[in-house]
């Protein structure tokens, strides 16, 4: 028996059903996209917080160790970061020279703000390993006497933010701005570690 179908009716209706297919798959395409974005730009603040959280412990470590050379760490590293100490203490504390506590103390913040900049890992003159456009800041009691110590790291982050209060270190540098100098400091983000360290 022969059926007959009438073509007219049918033409066009397989070409409907697959515009509207990619449109759908478009679409949803793009959010995976936009969710791949985000999740490089947090996973990318994660690693930029647990470099600077690493860093400050090492920092107080070394002051814990040295406590009788406190005032040194408070001068030498009121505010370091950005290449701001141009050439290595003398002498070099590290291979086995004797150096006294506050020799000690200048070549401890020396190498903090080496590996604050990245100097471990390079690309041809650049230092990659460490902050973006970091800033380190020790304060303490005056003296450098027993008391409660501050280590602050400031880093550029990803996105406009509100200027955090919790420490004003690298504040106002223009290093955190947003273009063009607006929106002073909102890319500024800050660890701050409070430690309470005994004089020797």
């Amino acid at each position: 028996m022969f059926v007959h179908t009438n073509i007219k009716r049918c033409r066009g209706t397989g070409l409907i059903e697959v515009m509207v297919t990619v449109v759908v798959l478009s679409i949803g395409l793009l959010g995976i996209a936009a969710l791949q974005v985000q999740s490089k730009r947090s996973n990318f603040e994660a690693i930029q917080r647990t470099t600077a959280t690493m860093l400050a412990h090492a920092m107080i470590e070394r002051m814990r160790a040295n406590e009788s050379a406190l005032s040194t760490y408070l001068s030498e590293g009121a505010e370091v970061g950005g290449e701001t100490i141009t050439s290595e203490p003398s002498p070099d504390c590290s291979s086995g020279n004797a150096c006294t506590p506050s020799q000690l103390a200048q070549h401890d913040v020396w190498e903090w703000e080496q590996a604050v900049d990245g100097a471990g890992e390079t690309a041809g003159s650049s230092k990659t390993g460490g902050l973006v456009s970091p800033t380190a800041c020790l304060s303490g009691p005056g003296g450098g006497g027993t008391g409660a110590y501050t280590v602050s790291i400031a880093w550029r982050g990803q996105n406009s933010v509100a200027n955090p209060s919790s420490s004003t270190c690298g504040e106002s540098s223009g290093k955190y701005d947003g273009p063009g100098g607006a929106d002073p400091d909102t890319f500024r983000r800050v660890l701050t570690l409070d430690v309470f360290i005994e004089a020797g």
